[in-house]
């Protein structure tokens, strides 16, 4: 995909607006969410960049806890009462930290747009994304509050998090299928449980991927009963990435996200087949998270992310593929046990 460059969008409408902004924010989502149904499209693109714009304001340095509760707890608001957002755009923008994307920047200046047209959405598309926005907020001030140096306590807490930040995401995500879908609501009751595991095992993957990142910015969500039983401080977490013992506790991680991910795979093939779109938005999450692990459980030594990077030729392997067989649970089963070949 080529760099995106920011560009002036006075004259694209809200909708333009959104699949262009997509593409700088995130251009992983900006190929998978296409797939969906065109029903699906602007609402799962919308539930997204609010997502987005939760998450920049959580990891703004500049931005005190306060400042930062304060701007959280009032974005869900907007989603309820559709007020004008202009105000409280430019009083954040005063406080976000200058080294913050341009592209994030310029969802914030522009999320008055973006409100537009969730505005013209369903009263019940409306309340799911609506829901999802103030869970995750609750949950992302909650840590905030708490914020770890030297890591979660233990697996609750660790689950926890992950739930705020991921596993709410999938449970809105099936509840807008489900409304879309009366195939897809028929599995409704074993689709939630899984869609909040989904989440989990891709939030996992970004944990363990980042650690290094996030331990530069002072910050480890990795859960210290874990690391506890090799002997390993992580408050010392700079001290340890050459320790073996250290990276018993990582492939510990691993192992738990890979079974998260075989809860994502169930959660797709219970899909109706004929939804091949959502099919091939989570198989391609999927099959990108078993490859990072893979590369994390060779190499629980890196020191950055780029050393465990996948490379394009496998992602488009993936797409290639899983557009060919997505639509037959026994071939996308083979295919993915290929994929996951060597994870323990």
């Amino acid at each position: 995909m080529k760099r995106f460059r920011l560009k002036d969008t006075s004259d694209l409408t809200d909708s333009e607006y959104q699949d262009y902004i997509l593409q700088g924010v995130s251009r992983t989502f900006a190929l998978t969410i296409p797939q969906l149904s065109k029903e699906l499209v602007q609402v799962v693109g919308n539930a997204y960049l609010w997502c987005r714009i939760a998450d920049t304001i959580e990891d703004d340095p500049k931005l005190g806890l306060a400042l930062k509760k304060q701007f959280s707890e009032q974005l869900p608001g907007f989603l309820g009462s559709q007020e004008p957002m202009d105000t409280w755009v430019a009083e954040l923008r005063l406080h976000l930290h200058s080294d913050t994307a341009p592209a994030e920047l310029d969802l914030i200046d522009n999320s008055q747009r973006i409100l537009r047209l969730f505005c013209s959405f369903s009263l019940a598309q409306q309340r799911i994304i609506g829901q999802c926005v103030a869970t995750m907020v609750q949950g992302m001030m909650h840590y905030q509050a708490h914020q770890p140096h030297s890591g979660l306590p233990n697996m609750r807490a660790f689950n926890d998090y992950c739930y705020h930040v991921a596993g709410i995401v999938g449970e809105m995500l099936t509840l807008l299928h489900c409304d879309y879908s009366s195939k897809i609501r028929h599995n409704k009751a074993q689709l939630m449980p899984l869609a909040v595991s989904f989440g989990q095992g891709l939030q996992m993957t970004n944990i363990l991927k980042d650690i290094w990142q996030d331990q530069g910015r002072d910050i480890c969500w990795l859960p210290q009963d874990i690391f506890s039983k090799y002997n390993i401080d992580l408050q010392d977490l700079s001290n340890h990435c050459s320790n073996p013992d250290f990276h018993l506790g990582v492939r510990e991680l691993v192992v738990i996200a890979h079974e998260h991910l075989q809860d994502a795979l169930h959660y797709t093939l219970m899909t109706p087949k004929v939804e091949q779109g959502y099919r091939n938005f989570c198989l391609w999450a999927i099959g990108m998270a078993l490859l990072t692990l893979k590369n994390i459980h060779k190499q629980p030594d890196f020191q950055h992310s780029s050393q465990i990077k996948i490379s394009r030729n496998k992602v488009k392997i993936i797409f290639l593929v899983t557009r060919i067989i997505g639509r037959s649970n026994g071939l996308v089963k083979l295919f993915f046990k290929r994929i996951a070949r060597g994870l323990p």
